[in-house]
């Protein structure tokens, strides 16, 4: 197994545990404790863990945010439903942007049957998921190849998509304060997605219920700017009237339901 890869499988069980043993590590991995405290000494470096004696438990203050490989991984189920619901706001011929988040790559799947959409991103993983699709504008915005991320980040990815106007930017972040709005855990992702919602019309937010009332390092925007938000779970009171007085839809999938469901009335 290559170090790499080992040092990622370490990152998935501290993602999944939230802590991790040496000697266990050890073990597991037929290296020596000291290779396995090599391995947490980077991803303390990197702000994934922080250790401790005999091991190490994740950080979870949203300093660092973990490779897509393992963050697509997380939350299947929640990511599934937000891609379902993200798909009745997509009408045939939308232009659309998405950003390289794991969501955005649920949803991309989930707007097969629609036509004649035109869809910009910054994302290797979207490119490929899309590639076989018939009948759509597939744009790639360019950029640097962040290493572990399949996203196209810095300069020339934020030019393309300041150069074009879309109906729909569609997009996730790591979290959402009542205070400080939309953040993200690096600065280079927080830039693209701030062009993405100044070049178009509708601002979406797909994210699960995760990052609610969580801060992460670097600010997106305010919630102002957003006009939908998409979730897995009814949020809390708190945050509905946040929503609704400044006029943004919260769509979830028991209110879905719900509004799927007609009233039985006594009279036929």
């Amino acid at each position: 197994m290559l170090a790499l890869e080992r040092k990622n499988r370490i990152l998935e069980k501290l993602q999944e545990e939230g802590r991790v043993v040496v000697s266990q590590l050890s073990g597991q991995f037929g290296v020596s404790e000291e290779t396995i405290r090599r391995d947490l000494e980077k991803l303390e470096t990197e702000g994934f863990a922080t250790k401790s004696y005999g091991g190490a438990v994740l950080r979870e203050d949203g300093a660092a945010d973990a490779p897509f490989g393992i963050r697509k991984k997380k939350n299947v189920a929640q990511k599934r439903a937000i891609a379902r619901l993200a798909s009745q706001l997509v009408q045939d011929g939308d232009r659309i942007m998405l950003d390289a988040s794991s969501t955005a790559t649920y949803i991309a799947r989930a707007l097969k049957g629609k036509k004649r959409l035109t869809v910009i991103t910054n994302s290797v993983e979207i490119l490929a998921e899309l590639a076989d699709t018939s009948g759509w504008t597939v744009i790639s915005t360019g950029g640097v190849l962040e290493e572990g991320y399949l996203a196209l980040l810095g300069p020339g990815a934020e030019t393309a998509f300041g150069n074009f106007w879309a109906d729909k930017a569609i997009f996730s972040c790591k979290a959402l304060d009542k205070t400080q709005g939309i953040m993200d855990a690096r600065e280079t992702f927080a830039h693209v997605k701030q062009v993405m919602t100044a070049s178009a019309r509708e601002s979406i937010l797909a994210v699960d219920q995760t990052k609610f009332d969580r801060k992460a390092f670097a600010r997106i925007t305010g919630i102002r700017n957003l006009t939908t938000v998409i979730t897995d779970e009814e949020p809390s009171g708190d945050w509905q009237r946040i929503f609704s007085q400044k006029d943004i839809r919260c769509m979830y999938p028991e209110a879905a339901l719900k509004a799927a469901v007609p009233e039985i009335h006594g009279n036929k």
